[in-house]
């Protein structure tokens, strides 16, 4: 029986959703140096710096108060609610018409979606010479909706705790590039419970960087130079890579 619940897990085939995990797991730690470390900075400085003034100053105090359990819980718990809404959904899509070919598709969105991010860290003389001008390659929106400002603000006046949970839970379904690539990738699992495991695994690789933030602030972000945003980009292709070969293989 957990034989069979195994193999149902994805639409995609068997051994299948380890590599749909293991392709998302990339897409964070690359976005999470490259992009969410700079989104995120003033809400994990924010919430660090107050848990930091409730506590004495050794490391185990700063390390606590980097860690944001609360926030991460609440960003992991809506990021794999989003994935399991797309799994579902493009599931159901797939299971109607009876096309294999609309999870590929997906996937193969994804696929050009992370080779936008990878472009993205491309140093700026590469990109005048070889990409199109006029087209924005940061695949962030760089405003927050109204409708969230007032919320966020409330949480951010007493961060930590509950309200760290529900700021997570909040900035989770704000609008991002490298979020709908994501959840492409997420859909084309096909169920809602892969879409779910492969959101979580996606939030999971963008703690790193986030706990640098909090750890080092600024610092962290200073460091995070050329060269960096050069390994991410390497990272979102071999993403990309992953993605297209299961693509192919639900084509054959």
């Amino acid at each position: 029986m957990l034989a069979n619940c195994l193999h149902d897990l994805t639409a995609l085939g068997s051994g299948a959703m380890a590599s749909l995990a293991v392709a998302m797991l990339l897409a964070g730690l690359a976005g999470g140096v490259t992009h969410c470390a700079g989104m995120c900075a003033p809400f994990v400085l924010a919430q660090a710096g107050a848990a930091a003034g409730r506590g004495g100053g050794g490391f185990l105090a700063r390390l606590s108060g980097a860690a944001l359990v609360p926030y991460h819980a609440g960003r992991m718990v809506g990021y794999s609610t989003l994935g399991a809404l797309a799994g579902a959904s493009a599931g159901a899509v797939s299971q109607v018409t009876g096309m294999r070919q609309v999870l590929a598709g997906l996937l193969l969105l994804a696929a050009m979606l992370m080779i936008r991010q990878a472009l993205g860290r491309l140093p700026l003389a590469w990109r005048r010479r070889l990409l199109p001008r006029g087209i924005p390659f940061s695949g962030a929106t760089g405003s927050y909706p109204d409708l969230l400002l007032r919320p966020i603000g409330r949480l951010m006046a007493a961060p930590g705790g509950w309200n760290g949970f529900g700021l997570g839970l909040l900035l989770s379904g704000l609008p991002c590039g490298l979020l709908y690539a994501a959840l492409a990738a997420s859909a084309a699992a096909g169920s809602a419970l892969a879409g779910a495991l492969a959101m979580f695994a996606f939030t999971l690789g963008t703690i790193p960087a986030l706990l640098g933030v909090g750890m080092l602030g600024r610092l962290f972000l200073r460091r995070s130079g050329p060269m960096t945003q050069m390994v991410g980009g390497a990272l979102f292709l071999v993403n990309a890579a992953l993605l297209a070969m299961m693509a192919v293989q639900l084509f054959a």
